[in-house]
């Protein structure tokens, strides 16, 4: 069967992109070199419109952190140079690094939601300066201020000196505020959720932490974590399909 032969603005509309993308994506690596027909112009296969639409799949979504943007390219990058068995592997640990995110944002939702419950998370007897609450919780003074100054908590002042006095309740607030971060999830999220804490509001806490206000004009995938977490999820299951089919595809082919 002859190799039907595809141009670059066949590419593109194939898959919803500007044919510069197409280019781009070669430029990049991850597409398979494209030959050149006797005039120049690019000529791709079936084999690259499979590949785009991996890369697209992959990467045409919400910026969503290092860690799993680094991992799809990899997945990419390994099926444009041709090994597909390894691509399908690391496309399933892919997966699981979606997976493990979500989890970790789960968690700190959870535990989010038992401290406005009510139910105490630290044991603290006395109140602490700043230094010593940097080095309980493991933080930087400068992200302690940076916590304060966005609102995210309120921070009593000593009589007569004006240090500041951190007690159990800001302890504790602040706890929820570092393993929400270590989460995921970003400051104007939490800073929602607390807003909305702090109005006698302690039902639908997931919902204030994924849902960004009418006035947030400038927005990241971290201020709707667990939404962009969950659309990961789908896009590395299409990703884990898009690899089978094309193994599929080459192996019927070579019967």
């Amino acid at each position: 069967m002859p190799v039907r032969h595809l141009s670059t603005s066949k590419i593109a509309r194939a898959v919803g992109c500007h044919p510069n993308t197409v280019r781009m994506y070669e430029v990049w690596g991850l597409l398979p070199p494209v030959p050149r027909s006797r005039n120049g112009y690019r000529v791709y296969t079936q084999a690259h419109l499979d590949q785009m639409r991996l890369a697209r799949t992959a990467l045409n979504t919400v910026y969503p952190g290092k860690a799993i943007r680094q991992s799809a390219i990899k997945v990419i990058k390994t099926a444009a140079a041709g090994d597909l068995g390894s691509a399908l592997e690391l496309a399933y640990h892919h997966l699981a690094l979606v997976r493990a995110e979500q989890a970790q944002a789960e968690t700190a939702a959870a535990l989010l939601e038992r401290w406005a419950q009510g139910v105490p998370i630290d044991p603290l007897a006395r109140n602490l300066h700043i230094g010593e609450t940097a080095r309980l919780l493991g933080l930087s003074v400068d992200i302690l201020h940076n916590w304060e100054r966005s609102g995210l908590v309120v921070v009593p002042r000593q009589a007569g000196n004006g240090y500041r006095l951190y007690g159990q309740e800001q302890i504790a607030r602040l706890r929820v505020i570092r393993m929400l971060r270590s989460a995921g999830y970003s400051l104007m999220a939490i800073l929602r959720m607390m807003l909305q804490l702090d109005a006698g509001i302690t039902t639908n806490l997931r919902q204030a932490l994924d849902t960004p206000r009418p006035d947030e004009d400038v927005l990241s995938a971290a201020d709707r974590w667990l939404s962009t977490l969950a659309e990961m999820e789908i896009c590395a299951h299409k990703m884990i399909a898009i690899i089978e089919e094309r193994i599929q595809k080459e192996r019927s082919e070579t019967i």
